[in-house]
Order: C-alpha cells, then sequence, then structure tokens
C-alpha cells in the first residue's frame, strides 16, 4: 500500500471509521482551487456546479476561496438549499426544466427564486415561461441553451435567435453554450483545440442576437474546457468536478490537477477465490487468466468507481458486482489481510458524494470534520 493510503488508513482508524465511507482530501482540494485560480482567462467568472458538488460546506469552501457566488444548478431540492445558503448567490439552470417544475417550485419558495435563471431551448418552452410569468403576475428571468456543437439540443442557429419576439414578463440574461463534445473530437477532425475554436466563435455569433442589456450571462465550458478558454465573449465558465477530479475528468485540460475524493471501505474477508460448481471450472478459468488466485470481499460496493488500493485489485466478470460484498480480485502476492481498507476513486463526482450522506474531510494527516452532503431529494 502506498503512504499515502496508508496514511489515510490510519486516519479513519483513529477516527473509529470502519464502514464504506466518501473520503474528501481537503489538502488536494485546495491544491485544485489553486490551479483554477491560476490558469482561470482574465475577464472570465467561476460558476460553481451544484450537482458536482452537492454539499453545502463543499461549495462554500470552494465559493469563498475563489470568491464566487454563481451557481449552475440542476434539480429543485438542491436549488433551493443553494439559495437559503448563499442569499446572494445567482443561480443559472444547466438543463431546460419543465414548465411544471418551474411552477411547483416557484409556488414552494418565494422570492428567493427570483435569483434563479431558467434555460430556454425550444421556442415552444419559451412561450410556456412566458404564459407561467403572466399567470404568476412575476418576471422570469432566462437564459438561451445553444448548440455549439454538443447537438444535445438548445437553439441550432443564430437565425433562430433572431427570430423570436420575447413574451412580456421574460428577461433574456443571455446564453449557455456547453462544449463537453470538445475534448473527444479525434485530430483528424480538428481536435480539441478546433472544436473549441468553433464554439467559441458559434458563441459570439449567438451573443451578437442579443442586445446589450441581455449579455449579462455569457456562459461557456465545464470541468474538462474551462480552462482552456482564452479570449472569445464568455465572461462566465462553469466547473464543478474539476476540483475533486473523479476520473472520468483526466483530460489534458486539467492537467496537474490531482483526485481529491475517494471511497474507502474495510476488507472484510481475503481468500483462495472459487466458483460455484466443480473444482476443476475455477482451475481451468484460472491457468488461462480470466479468474484470480486471490481475491477479497468489501463492505458494500457496486460504486461508480474504479479501484486504486490494494494495486492491482479489479472487479471479475464471472462473480460480478454487488452491493453488500463485493468480490475483487487480486494479484498473487497482495499484501492484505480483513480489516485493511481499500479505495476506489469515483468516475464522477456527481450523485457520488451524495452516496454516503456525509463526507469524511481529510487534511494534515487526519479527518478533521465530517460534511453532510445534500440529499438526492
Amino acid at each position: 500500500m502506498s503512504a499515502y493510503f496508508a496514511d489515510i488508513s490510519e486516519a479513519l482508524r483513529q477516527a473509529g471509521i470502519f464502514q464504506p465511507t466518501l473520503l474528501l482530501d481537503r489538502d488536494r482540494l485546495d491544491g485544485n482551487i489553486a490551479l483554477v485560480r491560476e490558469r482561470l482567462a482574465p475577464g472570465l467568472a467561476v460558476r460553481l456546479v451544484d450537482k458536482s458538488l452537492a454539499c453545502l460546506p463543499l461549495l462554500a469552501h470552494i465559493a469563498g476561496a475563489l470568491g464566487s457566488s454563481r451557481f449552475m444548478t440542476f434539480h429543485p431540492p438542491v436549488t433551493q438549499a443553494v439559495l437559503d445558503a448563499f442569499p446572494d448567490a445567482d443561480l443559472l439552470y444547466g438543463k431546460p426544466m419543465p414548465v411544471g417544475a418551474a411552477r411547483a417550485a416557484l409556488a414552494k419558495g418565494g422570492s428567493g427564486w427570483l435569483r434563479v435563471c431558467w434555460l430556454i431551448d425550444t421556442e415552444e418552452r419559451l412561450a410556456e415561461y412566458g404564459a407561467l410569468a403572466a399567470e404568476l403576475g412575476t418576471e422570469l428571468r432566462f437564459a438561451f441553451e445553444v448548440d455549439v456543437g454538443l447537438h444535445r439540443g438548445g437553439f441550432a442557429s443564430p437565425e433562430d435567435l433572431k427570430a423570436l419576439t420575447i413574451p412580456r414578463g421574460l428577461r433574456c440574461e443571455g446564453i449557455m453554450a456547453y462544449e463537453a463534445h470538445a475534448p473527444e473530437i479525434p485530430g483528424l477532425f480538428g481536435g480539441e483545440a478546433g472544436a473549441l475554436r468553433k464554439a467559441q466563435a458559434l458563441t459570439e455569433e449567438f451573443a451578437d442576437c442579443l442586445g446589450e442589456d441581455q449579455r449579462r450571462i455569457l456562459n461557456i465550458g465545464g470541468s474538462k474546457t474551462a480552462l482552456l478558454h482564452h479570449g472569445g465573449v464568455a465572461n462566465d465558465v462553469s466547473i464543478g468536478s474539476a476540483f475533486v477530479l473523479p476520473s472520468d475528468f483526466d483530460k489534458p485540460g486539467l492537467a496537474g490537477f490531482e483526485p481529491a475524493a475517494f471511497i474507502a471501505t474495510p476488507i472484510l474477508k481475503v481468500v483462495e477465490p472459487v466458483l460455484p460448481g466443480p473444482l476443476v471450472v475455477s482451475k481451468t478459468m484460472q491457468a488461462f487468466g480470466l479468474f484470480p488466485r486471490r481475491g477479497c470481499y468489501l463492505y458494500g460496493g457496486k460504486w461508480m468507481a474504479e479501484p486504486v488500493c490494494p494495486e492491482g485489485m479489479k472487479t471479475n466478470s464471472l462473480v460480478g458486482l454487488s452491493s453488500n460484498q463485493q468480490f475483487m480480485g487480486l494479484p498473487a502476492g497482495a499484501d492484505v489481510k480483513p480489516g485493511d481498507y481499500a479505495f476506489l476513486r469515483p468516475t464522477q463526482s456527481e450523485a457520488v458524494l451524495q452516496h454516503f450522506g456525509s463526507i469524511a474531510v481529510f487534511s494534515g494527516g487526519r479527518i478533521v470534520e465530517f460534511w453532510p452532503a445534500l440529499p438526492m431529494g
């Protein structure tokens, strides 16, 4: 076991934690925050993605370090929690919500929801929200979702925006342009850099369709790309997962960032595994390298996460996954015993951070506090 995970293991024992736990390395988190501050282009503000950092103390820690009061939100119960916790926050929805969901949230949440900027992706939804504003006798803020290459929806052409008539009661604040496709574009088709240039150019074309009083929010980017934007018309980038770096975010745009979130769980059993049925089946599978000669069972399992410690630990398709006692194959010489901890790195922070109820915060070699995660709602 590496010295890093050995130190965390000792910290968990000293804190009396002997069950599956989401652990956050606050020192690494602070290092990632510092990299965002260092690499963020002048003129860009950070909008924190609440679904990827669904823990109010975590959001407050990052917001305080960056001096940010902007959030991108996705789910009304989380939106309400952020509105309550951050009285000066400005929230932009990152996906279009059914008008019924907006009506229900506005009815329950009161005037705080006037700090929310809704996302409009079609002419039909624009009309629906206009009717809602008239029904409620209030002004609703919104931004246009525009398609700059991801092709997940939104207005496909700047000409589409020019043709719109904004209903009374709605106030346009700007646009949201998301280009998560960029890191996946092969070099043959221009690669990431080419996709980002096209996205920036399209964003400018869409922004040119708006009046000067409609350009307060010109949002582009996500965690994988936000720090690659320099110049251009955008004034606002969204960052969430980058701060804790789950494995799906190991991209060139986040070079130098460190994983800061792990699932830690006790090892319950260490075994010389045998499949159900005749012993010869197991021996044959082992001879062909399809089944390990050594393994262990974890406390819990079936998480959206990849094993990182003990080194060489991996799932096995012949046994499958279990949310109760997950079998993991081990190298033949693995020095592992029951009571040791296994560590897995989340593939995403969205939902995973909320799975364990609270987050154990590790700093300076010990568990220093527990941060409650937001409920799924």
